[in-house]
């Protein structure tokens, strides 16, 4: 089982804070994930925001990161502030 939690606009667009995918084999870097998701269609595009940032088991981490069963994944834009 892998854990996909969304913050902030990402959470507001797809009207979900968190849903949990049965694990695949096919998930094996956090953009496998991502593109998986992407495939949905309609309001999931956002996560192919160039500036998207993530974490894995709440570390920042690169869409690279390999994934196991288990794991949890954040997906979350950029932040700005002053």
């Amino acid at each position: 089982m892998i854990c996909v939690q969304f913050y902030a606009r990402y959470r507001e667009a797809l009207g979900l804070e968190a849903e949990r995918l049965e694990w695949r084999a096919a998930f094996a870097r956090v953009d496998d994930l991502r593109q998986y998701l992407l495939a949905r269609g309609d309001a999931w595009e956002v996560l192919g925001e160039q500036n998207l940032m993530c974490a894995r088991n709440q570390e920042l981490c690169s869409l690279d990161e390999p994934l196991v069963d288990g794991d949890e994944v954040a997906f979350f834009p950029t932040v700005t502030g002053g």
